[in-house]
This record gives C-alpha cells, sequence and structure tokens, in this order.
C-alpha cells in the first residue's frame, strides 16, 4: 500500500494567481511559508522556513483565488507531484509542488493582510446545531477527583 499525503499550515507568500488549462479547467497556484522553530544546544533560538509551491484545480482554484491573499494563514491538505519540462536552453527543469485536495483557512477574516476583506456570510463554514444547543457546563473546583 502506498501512500502520498502532505499536510502543512503556513501563511501565504503571494497572492495566487489562477489562469485557465486549453479544455477550460481553472488552475491556481501559489507559495505556502511553514516555520520550524527550536532551541539548539547553545540555547540560542533557531528558525528554519521553507517555501512549497501549491496547485488547485476547479472549485477549489476558484475559491483560493477569491478568500486567500498573501499573508493569509492556511491548512492545505494535498498530494506532492513532480512536474519535469525542457526550458529554452535544452536543460531539464523540475517541479515538486503540492497538488491541494483540501483549504482551510485560518485566522479571522482580514488577519495576516491589509488588503484581504471579510468573507461573505454564505462562505463560512456554518456552526453546528449540536454546539449551539448544548447547555453551558460549569465545574467547580470540588468536582475536580485530584
Amino acid at each position: 500500500m502506498d501512500l502520498n499525503k502532505v499536510m502543512i499550515i503556513g501563511r501565504l507568500t503571494r497572492d495566487p494567481e489562477m489562469r485557465s488549462t486549453t479544455n477550460g479547467a481553472n488552475v491556481a497556484s501559489f507559495s505556502v511559508a511553514t516555520s520550524f522553530n527550536w532551541t539548539n544546544q547553545q540555547g540560542q533560538k533557531q528558525e528554519q522556513t521553507e517555501f512549497h509551491n501549491v496547485v488547485a484545480w476547479r472549485k477549489l482554484a476558484e475559491i483560493v483565488t477569491q478568500y486567500l491573499k498573501k499573508g493569509s494563514q492556511v491548512y492545505i491538505e494535498g498530494r506532492l507531484q513532480t512536474r519535469s519540462w525542457e526550458g529554452q536552453d535544452g536543460k531539464k527543469n523540475y517541479r515538486t509542488e503540492i497538488v491541494a485536495e483540501n483549504m482551510i483557512m485560518l485566522g479571522r477574516p482580514g488577519q495576516g493582510s491589509s488588503s484581504q476583506g471579510a468573507m461573505p456570510a454564505e462562505a463560512q463554514q456554518p456552526s453546528t446545531p449540536q454546539a449551539e444547543s448544548t447547555p453551558e457546563i460549569q465545574i467547580d473546583d470540588s468536582d475536580i477527583p485530584f
């Protein structure tokens, strides 16, 4: 059994660019930066940033282009794909990218970029009816068994 699954949370480094293929399919491309922080043996904080090329197709491409802007925080789930092509100089080029299958907008609307407006109500995820009808439970310190 094989598995090709990628999950990242990061921020867009540029606005998504959408174009159409010759058969009319929409495709959006953008880049997401993710950071890894750690403390080295000398106690100094370190940070390493990775930049991921992401491609979204069809309806997801339209949504990405409409709602995401540079600086937006996003969760991307998809698969890795490497494309190759021959450049004008005759040299073979390779590009590994994430083909997005799922996307979740994180943070509040307008957060991360001053050009990003509020997301319309119809595009927001509806809250579940069970969550609204669940009564608030208050816990007293005497209820905790330890």
